[in-house]
């Protein structure tokens, strides 16, 4: 029944889909339509976005590099620290301008931070100018609300309910031509008490095994070389689902799609990190050694604060393992440096693990308090200078164990996907299957395959070589 009411709901925005595009033809400035799309935050939204200009390409939009060029402009937005919330309204409110120029532009914001009530309320009162704000579970409806604020002339704000399944069929426009992105659940259900994730991507849901690998299978096709599994807590796959399928089963799958390609994946929680996803990372033939697995804190105590359902010693147990099946394996990690009542004794807890795993790379944030948190009403009598301070030793230390790490690489040879040309440094820029970033000089043609590289040199945390003979 459910794949009937999706299939029912994707052919009725069809029908808006075609009159979206008739009266755009109409309404653009240019001989084509022009949008303007940017995502902030995770991969998820990077894949979020990636849906919202499939459905404009079927409405007949081109896409421009600047607003100001744009019949339709939309802001896919994250939640996750406040500082990128701020940054959000800024730059929506400069939007003004550009419809005053402008007044027949649409102007739209979605993503995570259209999930919050608080949020929408101040767009409704104090961005008067914003035509269509919507939240991340009706991307699919974006036809519709473009056909309402054009035919109407309303502004339509809509949130949607979740349904038991992920919504396939939604058309998509990668950004890439050699590496993806492929969603396998949306949502969370940890509730992590510093964490607004769950209360803006709701509860976890699996998409099907068959469609994923189905979806992988389509781009190993087409020839892309790199395929990124997303989730909120990939560990957690399966839930729900008829079919008893883990994340390792899922990858064993993908794992078996013949060609020249790998499977990255992110983000695990360490509470479902299973000693059988190694098992299967270490016997595949596409799966790099390395794996992102946030720890956040390195002390007990703020780890149960932190609602995590871990401790340190189960966290470091899966490093030991993981590293007994694969010794060459790479770790990289998110930290909170800061959370409310954290000590600096305790602090020093987090360092003594950096440490102790030495990982290749970290993302390291000073807490945030997100509104509807259980974090953001506990006390928290650390200023910020104070937690800057420790912010900045927590970054010497992984430099210093990023450096080690990375001098050791010198004089070995790595493949390599190149990405793109650091427009800085002019060389061409990829990762090793380590996920540690590489510089080297090549040709343009280069960009998007698979290339040996020697190691010549490394600086902290990145390396620098040549191609090899």
């Amino acid at each position: 029944m459910e794949n009937l009411l999706a299939r029912e709901e994707l052919s009725r925005q069809k029908l808006y889909m075609a009159d979206v595009a008739e009266m755009m033809k109409v309404r653009a400035r240019g001989p084509v339509p022009m949008a303007y799309v940017r995502t902030y935050g995770c991969q998820q939204n990077v894949a979020d976005g990636e849906k919202i200009k499939g459905l404009l390409s079927e409405m007949g939009f081109s896409f421009a590099e600047s607003p100001e060029d744009a019949d339709f402009i939309l802001f896919n937005t994250c939640a996750v620290r406040e500082h990128a919330e701020d940054r959000v309204f800024g730059n929506v409110g400069a939007l003004k301008n550009i419809k005053r120029r402008h007044p027949a532009t649409i102007i739209a914001v979605c993503g995570c931070m259209t999930e919050q009530e608080h949020v929408v309320e101040r767009f409704k009162k104090s961005y008067p100018f914003v035509n269509i704000v919507f939240g991340t579970h009706v991307i699919h409806r974006l036809p519709e609300m473009l056909y309402t604020t054009i035919t109407d002339s309303k502004r339509v704000f809509l949130r949607g309910h979740e349904g038991e399944e992920v919504l396939e069929g939604i058309p998509t426009r990668r950004d890439g031509k050699s590496r993806a992105w492929v969603t396998v659940m949306l949502g969370c259900d940890n509730f992590c008490s510093y964490c607004i994730v769950p209360y803006v991507r709701g509860r976890e849901k699996s998409r099907r095994p068959d469609e994923i690998v189905k979806e992988c299978r389509e781009l190993v096709e087409a020839g892309y070389k790199e395929i990124t599994l997303l989730g909120q807590n990939v560990n957690s796959y399966g839930k729900g689902l008829e079919e008893k399928v883990n994340f390792a089963e899922l990858l064993r799958r993908i794992d078996q799609i013949p060609g020249d390609y790998r499977i990255r994946f992110m983000t695990s929680h360490p509470k479902d990190a299973s000693k059988e996803l190694f098992d299967v990372m270490a016997q595949s033939q596409h799966i790099p050694h390395y794996i992102h697995l946030p720890f956040q804190s390195g002390n007990d105590r703020v780890l149960k604060e932190m609602n995590r359902h871990y401790d340190r010693e189960q966290y470091l147990s899966l490093i030991r393992y993981a590293r007994s099946v694969m010794p060459d394996v790479s770790f990289t990690s998110d930290v909170i440096v800061g959370f409310p009542g954290e000590t600096y004794e305790e602090f020093q807890d987090t360092l003594s693990l950096i440490r102790e795993v030495e990982f290749t790379s970290l993302f390291t944030f000073i807490y945030s308090p997100r509104q509807g948190t259980k974090a953001a009403k506990m006390p928290d009598p650390i200023s910020h200078e104070e937690k800057t301070r420790w912010f900045a030793e927590l970054l010497k230390v992984q430099e210093e164990v990023a450096a080690a790490r990375c001098q050791k690489m010198v004089g070995t040879t790595e493949r390599v996907l190149v990405e793109e040309r650091n427009e800085k440094s002019g060389l061409l820029s990829g990762r090793t299957n380590s996920s540690v970033i590489i510089e080297f000089p090549g040709e343009d043609d280069l960009i998007g395959e698979y290339v040996t590289v020697k190691v010549t040199s490394a600086r902290s945390w990145m390396l620098f070589g040549e191609l090899a003979q």
